[in-house]
């Protein structure tokens, strides 16, 4: 059963990676700023490719919870700390993403901030998922 449908507008190129608008329907699941940090809050990697790689089996744990997975996410916001570095190493997150998220693309924004409260941090991400109506 699919919960979620990808919103393309008549006319539009379909987006590489992302989802301009999602339709979902069901229970929904919020996640706060995920870090890449481990259990123990230690941050796992210094550079932006690590941290991205463990944000994402964060967000994964905290769905699992709720018997949520990857293919459930509707939406993702992404702060990050340096574009620079973003797009350096876009090759190695889109494959960080392929590895740990499948296919599924769901709507997004990148935001470019000045830093988060940790200090070590270099991206952070908010996610929304949706689960069938019980």
């Amino acid at each position: 059963m699919t919960l979620h449908h990808t919103l393309l507008p008549e006319g539009w190129p379909r987006p590489k990676g992302y989802a301009n608008g999602i339709l979902a329907e069901g229970r929904m699941i919020f996640t706060g700023g995920v870090i890449g940090w481990d259990e123990q809050e230690r941050i796992v990697a210094d550079d932006l490719p690590g941290q991205f790689r463990q944000v994402l089996s964060n967000i994964r744990a905290i769905l699992a919870v709720a018997g949520a997975g990857p293919e459930h996410i509707v939406r993702l916001t992404w702060y990050i700390t340096d574009r620079d570095a973003y797009l350096a190493a876009q090759a190695e997150i889109g494959a960080i993403w392929r590895e740990q998220m499948g296919r599924n693309y769901p709507a997004m924004a990148v935001v470019t901030v000045t830093a988060l409260m940790e200090a070590a941090a270099k991206i952070e991400i908010e996610a929304t998922a949706v689960l069938p109506p019980r």
